[in-house]
């Protein structure tokens, strides 16, 4: 792959990690939940979720699904009602305040929270297979390689890992929780809402 080739790929693919949707809800939700640690992890591991799923889908995994259009439809029932079940749970939350927060942080169980729900929100997301499938399509040649596959996988990963890293980072500033976790109940009212829609959105799109 030339650079200008993999520049054309790394700018589609910053585009598309910035995009508002699912990933970007979960990262604002478990950032404010769980503070810096959690959303880091989400961001990390929504990272790897998309880069297996590139890989994957450099692999040929797009063409199972174009050619299976039931197991599609699975994939994308799962992720459906993995958003509506992280949504359900933000509505039941109530108003959670500050005392909760720090004593979930302490809980270990809770800390595998960011890494389930950011790897799970990317790998259920059947449409990044159709995104991943035109975007490749445009750069992969017939005689693509293993090597240039992972540089195509490891490009959308990284850069998908840096954004919401990013995104978790500024979020957690100190000032900007100490303003925000107050009103955590409000706040987790409103990402249930967008998740429910959002996976609602899925499927009757």
């Amino acid at each position: 792959m030339t650079l200008t080739a993999w520049l054309s790929l790394a700018t589609i693919c910053i585009l598309g990690a910035m995009s508002p949707g699912p990933s970007l809800a979960i990262v604002l939700k478990n950032t404010l939940a769980g503070g810096r640690s959690e959303g880091v992890k989400t961001a990390l591991a929504h990272g790897f979720g998309v880069g297996l799923y590139a890989f994957a889908t450099a692999a040929g995994l797009a063409v199972l699904l174009a050619g299976s259009p039931w197991l599609f439809t699975i994939v994308q029932w799962l992720g459906a009602f993995f958003l509506a079940y992280l949504g359900y749970q933000s509505l039941s939350s109530g108003h959670q305040g500050l005392a909760e927060t720090v004593q979930q942080e302490a809980d270990p169980l809770c800390q595998v929270n960011g890494v389930r729900s950011g790897f799970l929100t990317a790998f259920l997301n059947p449409k990044l297979a159709i995104f991943f499938a035109a975007l490749f399509s445009q750069f992969v040649s017939a005689h693509a390689g293993l090597g240039e596959k992972i540089l195509m996988a490891l490009t959308a990963a990284v850069i998908d890992a840096v954004w919401y890293l990013f995104v978790a980072l500024s979020l957690s500033h100190s000032r900007v929780l100490g303003f925000l976790r107050p009103k955590t109940g409000l706040l987790n009212k409103t990402f249930g809402v967008i998740l429910m829609c959002l996976a609602i959105r899925v499927v009757t799109l």
